[in-house]
């Protein structure tokens, strides 16, 4: 059983000039309105990449956030992580993982 969905990282929450590279917008699939979207609040999202050099054994890096709240009526999640996600990674998957639950 997978405690996971799947989710797609957009780009960074932005105004007509500026973008604010601290809140990434996530798509997650199966999440077409706000009233979906709100029960992804604070829930974990891991974004998993591979590098380069070996740490401890793995070449596998996660960098955390948490969906903070829900970004206009179409189901796109506003997220904050740890360390800003890279623009590199504008669409690609993320992780949405169902925890910690309110229910």
């Amino acid at each position: 059983m997978y405690i996971l969905n799947r989710g797609r990282h957009l780009s960074y929450q932005r105004g007509k000039r500026n973008t604010t590279p601290g809140t990434s917008l996530i798509k997650i699939e199966g999440v077409d309105d706000t009233k979906a979207a709100n029960f992804y609040l604070g829930k974990k999202v891991a974004f998993v990449y591979r590098a380069n050099k070996e740490v401890r054994g793995s070449k596998i890096k996660i960098i955390w956030g948490k969906v903070t709240r829900p970004h206009g009526n179409s189901g796109v999640v506003r997220a904050q992580f740890r360390r800003n996600l890279p623009p590199k990674s504008f669409g690609a998957s993320v992780r949405v993982m169902l925890y910690p639950s309110s229910i």
